[in-house]
């Protein structure tokens, strides 16, 4: 009896759900918060952008924001369809190319038996500890050195190396795919090539998904530094950022900007969230 009334002891009450879910549903908000007062702020008209302290609720709502857009942008000297070409290009190309380089190198230092494996991956991981800001002036002068400054190669061969998606598909493949299966493939006159193609790459798809979302959203919302110069290079948020240098008047052409800008990673992300669950768990990442 007492070994069972101490075990109902621990068991969590109804007024204990009631508060967990209480603080779950208050962080949901809190994070949802920031794109609910983006769509509320696009919605607004001039008079209550106006209102301080700001309402994060809007008494008349409109469109008109949306609709001056294309006012605002028809002084371009490039056409709009440019600057989106721009970044759905880099966006797509380089989140192919990361994906496919992360998933050699994971597989590589997960899966292969050469010296140096484990001491190399932690060389590799520190580079986490870097930011774009520190990284910035070495590359610039490398870029000057290869020739490629005002080209699309400044977009896409800085973002193929990805530390972090190397990280996540090396900890996913050493969960989820077993050494039995290679070495039965192998047996069988597979080669690395086969093996990775066939065998790797289909288990590895939550992985897949998960590097997929985080590079979309990384290089969707990129804008050029001090690489690109071309105005036919440049890419869809440095362009729409000159629509919020308008001051407070265009706060709310601002928003709707950003809503628009937001789009395609929630699209990406609602294709790719169970399998970023999935991930998250198998590489050590807790939520």
């Amino acid at each position: 009896m007492a070994k069972g009334s101490q075990y109902r002891k621990f068991t969590r009450t109804t007024a204990g759900n009631i508060g967990y879910f209480t603080i779950l549903i208050l962080f949901g908000l809190f994070t949802v918060f920031p794109l609910f007062y983006c769509i509320i702020t696009s919605l607004k008209p001039l008079d209550e952008l106006l209102i301080f302290p700001p309402r994060f609720w809007v008494a008349r709502p409109t469109f008109d924001n949306y609709k001056v857009l294309p006012a605002l942008l028809s002084n371009l000297e490039i056409p709009l369809s440019r600057y989106v070409f721009n970044s759905l290009f880099i966006a797509i190309a380089t989140t192919i190319v990361s994906i496919i380089a992360g998933s050699m190198a994971a597989f590589t230092f997960s899966k292969s038996k050469i010296k140096g494996a484990k001491f190399s991956f932690t060389l590799i991981t520190t580079m986490m500890l870097y930011n774009h800001a520190t990284l910035g002036v070495p590359q610039y002068l490398i870029f000057s050195t290869m020739g490629i400054i005002d080209t699309y190669w400044v977009y896409i061969l800085p973002a193929i190396p990805s530390t972090v998606n190397c990280f996540l598909m090396k900890q996913f493949m050493d969960a989820s795919v077993n050494d039995s299966l290679l070495e039965a493939a192998r047996i069988d006159g597979a080669g690395v090539g086969g093996m990775y193609w066939k065998i790797v790459m289909p288990i590895m798809k939550p992985a897949i998904m998960t590097v997929l979302l985080f590079s979309f959203q990384a290089m969707w919302s990129v804008v050029p530094g001090g690489t690109i110069f071309s105005e036919e290079l440049k890419t869809l948020p440095y362009v729409m950022s000159s629509v919020a240098a308008g001051g407070i008047a265009r706060s709310g052409s601002s928003m709707a900007i950003t809503v628009i800008l937001m789009l395609p990673p929630i699209l990406v992300f609602v294709v790719t969230q169970s399998n970023v669950l999935e991930t998250m768990g198998s590489s050590g990442i807790k939520e």
